[in-house]
């Protein structure tokens, strides 16, 4: 057997695993009893993956490995996004840089450039997810602009279309002027920001009860040239004289109407409210109900259109300033108040975003939202966290018709056909030139593109064959699970299941799990603007993928925002370190270093059997079969963090510090008690690789190749068998647990003495237990081994034993271990030592505390400051209780 090497090479290694699988063909779909089918969430092709992508597909892995292990038909679906928005934006740039217009060079040059830059970008991104060691389905990769996908976008419109789901309406859209392209209410992103409340006069056309003008509150001064209305509250009884009454719009000298409407709130401004129908969604819905003229002041770019005199072409902020300017000079300013308030921005380019009126394609979503409501209701899709369920349900209940057209070129043509010459129109599968009903060639196709969650929205189906071949979805869907972010619940998820309940009649996905967002380190978004962004990539180069693939499941919690423990360089903003991933490499070094001790001692093994022939056998067969069931039921609950602490507990406490301690005399021995005890450690060490295997493969497998094997197991561990608690129970031993569990107990208590008082390991200390009275008996049997194992010169143990003097006291649970310290310590330099670091410790304190506290400082600091100072005061306090906890218990001495 090829010995292992002494130091784990992360890139070698991790390289050479890669391959054996891909060569393998492991990651196609494997025969199986039961399914699990899973579509990657795909990542748009802009750019590189983020630490988001990075904790989505490490928790996906680690799901379809188990579920491989354990004989499930399954399979990883991948694929990309073509990204509507984002990626035409990035070509615009690219081609800017060029010198290039996309205007220039027309629609089919430059979707010839988008798909360049998706072979570019898209392949990037597959290397990236294969890097981090993702079991998915390479030989069959998926687009949303592929010509079979593209089949499935297009039958959902034309059906939707024909069902009367799909309509074209003028309706107020959000609009983001910098893309010139419509964003649904869901892509808008919502920003606080200190603004201001003007307050207008507009004149009265008559005069009414002596008052000649009214006095209107808004934060958009600019938009005033398309007033058609004043509105006020049927509850603002003061006002009633006014409703009927006419006002002179000023600038415009238009005369507009003043009427009441409930949607008024007579607490807001003035009470007067101005109505711009094309530029307000309320003022749009008041202008429906009364009747009133819609004009749209603004052009694709938030320009101001002809006709409005010097105000003609000025952009909407210059627009604002000159139209308060004007009611200024003419006094009809009457006068300003600072006012905070919520400005939609475009998720992409972080413009503010203009309601604008415009026709658009929507999706009438009443027929829809009903089914995909009661699938939730009645548990047939369950969301993980349980909270998400009503973020889900009350975003269904308030959902409005979606606008679902884009006016750009890069997407899904919007497959709508015009004929020039009679009038025709009608949504098609196929393209024409001629009109089916005058035979004209005057025929042009709709301009915009689909929303890019239009066609995302099938990804669960059209990735497997529909609608073409529906056989392949048979067995195979619904999917087992959908992992994904919350801030897309809304986008996509909702999407999805609207779509496969109306087309499949069937949900998408049994399970939707939400994943934790990852913050920087000083709590706030990552992003490539603050520079606080981690790439992947550096982290797997520094680390190792196994190493950040575990830290990520380590943060898998209920508590949906966590901080990544990393610290970047401010200048470079490259990766400095990260502390977390750093103990996570060490885990792995462990398990490197474990495993090689465990197949060094080899020399004269032969299979067999396992057999509890000591306590310590039978205490970690027992704990192996207790990890198998709680990682088992762990991974199926989605409890990714809960797994990932009981594995690590269980390889670096249990098996390498406390079992393999235990099995040393032993491998000295000879005959049978050194060969059972090599086939212990060989069974334990083979299982625990399996069930870290779903977590950290990389590692795993290169171990496992060195395994003994029996006849007939598989030729990779990523395809072996998954240690099933029922194979297992019989292990399950509460005796030894309790047991073993008390000796690692005591012998660790005796051991944190030691070290708190810093006496050297090899000087022999006498120990008292007072142990509750049904373990005195077990401490008694095990009083030789802890005897050995603590370096105990005099070991008693009795129920209600008392303290001795000059001891130190450490309460294990069922007893409490008192070491002797007389003479192995200065009590007087120990307590003078002990207050002096009490004292310093003390002052840092209340230094950082009072930092800390200062109003100035937290308002002028970088958060990153605060936050490290933070940490410092909560290191010094634990550091301050602990010298405490110390000079208390000297004092009982």
């Amino acid at each position: 057997m090829e010995e292992m090497p002494k130091t784990y090479d992360t890139a070698a290694v991790e390289q050479r695993m890669l391959d054996k699988w891909l060569e393998g063909d492991y990651y196609r779909r494997s025969a199986g009893v039961g399914d699990c089918t899973v579509t990657i969430p795909p990542p748009n092709v802009t750019g590189k993956l983020h630490m988001g992508h990075a904790m989505d597909d490490t928790i996906q892995d680690t799901f379809v490995r188990f579920n491989r292990m354990r004989g499930r038909s399954t399979r990883w679906i991948l694929g990309t996004d073509h990204a509507g928005i984002a990626t035409q934006t990035k070509v615009d740039k690219k081609l800017a840089a060029e010198g290039i217009s996309r205007r220039e060079i027309g629609r089919d040059k430059f979707i010839d450039a988008c798909w360049d830059w998706t072979n570019e970008y898209g392949g990037f991104i597959v290397e990236q997810v294969k890097r981090m060691g993702c079991s998915v389905d390479f030989s069959d990769p998926h687009f949303t602009m592929d010509d079979d996908y593209a089949k499935g976008v297009r039958k959902v419109f034309c059906d939707w279309y024909h069902d009367d789901l799909i309509y074209r309406g003028k309706r107020i859209v959000n609009w983001c002027p910098h893309c010139t392209t419509a964003i649904a209410d869901d892509e808008a992103e919502y920003k606080e920001e200190d603004g201001h409340l003007w307050h207008l006069r507009y004149p009265l056309v008559e005069p009414i009860d002596g008052q000649d003008y009214i006095v209107v509150a808004t934060t958009r001064p600019e938009t005033m040239l398309g007033d058609t209305g004043v509105a006020v509250s049927p509850k603002d009884h003061d006002k009633d004289k006014f409703v009927g009454a006419k006002v002179m719009l000023p600038i415009m000298d238009r005369e507009i109407p003043i009427f009441s409407d409930f949607y008024v709130d007579a607490g807001f401004g003035s009470g007067f409210v101005k109505v711009t129908p094309a530029h307000d969604p309320n003022d749009f819905a008041m202008g429906e109900r009364h009747g009133l003229e819609k004009i749209n002041i603004f052009d694709e770019t938030a320009h101001v259109v002809e006709g409005y005199g010097q105000f003609t072409g000025m952009s909407r902020e210059e627009c604002r300033e000159a139209v308060v300017a004007w009611f200024e000079e003419h006094g009809l300013l009457d006068h300003v108040e600072d006012h905070h308030h919520s400005v939609m921005h475009c998720y992409r380019c972080d413009s503010a975003l203009e309601p604008w009126l415009s026709e658009q394609w929507f999706v009438a979503v009443d027929k829809l939202k009903g089914p995909a409501t009661e699938v939730v209701t009645s548990g047939n899709i369950k969301f993980h966290p349980e909270r998400w369920t009503q973020s889900y349900l009350t975003w269904m209940e308030n959902l409005k018709d979606w606008c679902i057209s884009r006016q750009l070129w890069w997407g899904h043509r919007i497959p709508v056909f015009y004929c020039e010459d009679c009038g025709w129109e009608d949504a098609l599968m196929e393209d024409t030139d001629v009109c089916p009903k005058c035979g004209g060639h005057h025929m042009r196709q709709d301009e915009d593109v689909l929303d890019t969650w239009f066609s995302s929205q099938l990804w669960t189906f059209a990735t497997q064959g529909w609608p073409d071949n529906t056989e392949l979805l048979k067995g195979h869907h619904p999917t087992a699970a959908l992992f994904t972010a919350r801030d897309i619940i809304a986008l996509w998820v909702a999407r999805m299941i609207m779509a496969s309940t109306y087309f499949l009649d069937e949900i998408p996905f049994h399970d939707v799990v939400i994943y934790a967002t990852i913050l920087a380190k000083d709590g706030t978004r990552m992003s490539k603007s603050k520079g606080n962004g981690v790439n992947p990539m550096d982290l797997i180069e520094k680390y190792g993928a196994d190493a950040m693939r575990f830290n990520l499941l380590t943060l898998v919690t209920n508590n949906q925002d966590v901080r990544f423990d990393a610290n970047i360089d401010k200048k470079t903003r490259e990766l400095i370190d990260s502390p977390r991933t750093e103990q996570a490499r060490s885990f792995v070094t462990k398990i490197w270093n474990a495993s090689r001790f465990v197949l060094g001692n080899l020399e004269g093994f032969t299979p067999g059997e396992p057999v509890a022939r000591t306590q310590a056998d039978a205490w970690i067969l027992s704990r192996l079969a207790r990890l198998s069931k709680v990682v088992m039921e762990g991974i199926s609950a989605y409890q990714f963090g809960e797994v990932a602490r009981e594995l690590h507990n269980f390889f670096w406490n249990e098996f390498c510090d406390w079992y393999i301690e235990f099995s040393k005399a032993s491998l000295r021995a000879e005959g049978e008690e050194r060969l059972q005890t090599q086939r212990n450690l060989v069974f334990v060490l083979d299982n625990a690789l399996r069930l870290l295997h779903p977590a950290m493969p990389f590692v795993t497998e290169a171990i496992w190749e060195h395994l003994p094997k029996v006849e007939g197991e598989k030729p990779a561990l990523m395809v072996a068998a998954w240690p099933e608690p029922e194979t297992l129970a019989s292990w399950i031993d509460p005796e030894a647990e309790r047991a073993v569990g008390m000796l690692c107990g005591v012998v660790g208590a005796v051991r944190s003495t030691r070290a708190r008082y810093g006496i050297s390991p090899k000087q022999e200390l006498a120990v008292v237990v007072n142990a509750q009275p049904e373990n005195v008996t077990v401490l008694e049997e095990l009083s030789s081994q802890i005897s050995v194992m603590a370096r105990v010169s005099e070991f008693a143990v009795a129920a209600g034993a008392p303290k001795p003097a000059e001891s130190a006291a450490v309460v294990v649970e069922g007893a409490e271990v008192y070491s002797v310290l007389t003479g192995m310590v200065d009590f007087d330099a120990e307590r003078t030592r002990l207050a002096k670091e009490q004292k310093k410790l003390a002052g840092d304190a209340a230094k950082f505390s009072k930092k800390l506290s200062n109003p100035g400082f937290l308002a002028k600091a970088a958060p990153e400051i605060v936050e490290k100072d933070r940490a410092k005061l909560a290191e010094i306090e634990d550091q301050l209780a602990r010298v405490e906890a110390q000079l208390s218990e000297l004092g009982q001495l």
